[in-house]
């Protein structure tokens, strides 16, 4: 990302395939897009934050904050 927060964060995505379409979701803004590949989809999402962080500029210390402290896959009936 570009240093729009002001340093660097690693942001905590989701990742899954709908047909040949990579869809991608950040965990903390819920910001989502695509991508027609993994690198695009990572490219899509890396732009989209950024651009939801200058329109919710009081998001960012909690993106800051954020520690990712692992990933469960969770099956309901």
């Amino acid at each position: 990302m570009r240093n729009i927060l002001g340093g660097f964060v690693e942001l905590q995505t989701v990742f899954w395939k709908e047909g040949r379409t990579y869809i991608i979701k950040e965990a903390v803004t819920g910001v989502t897009t695509q991508g027609k590949n993994l690198e695009d989809a990572i490219k899509n999402i890396r732009e989209a934050v950024e651009l939801y962080l200058e329109e919710m500029p009081e998001v960012k210390h909690e993106l800051r904050e954020v520690r990712n402290v692992g990933a469960m896959s969770v099956k309901i009936a």
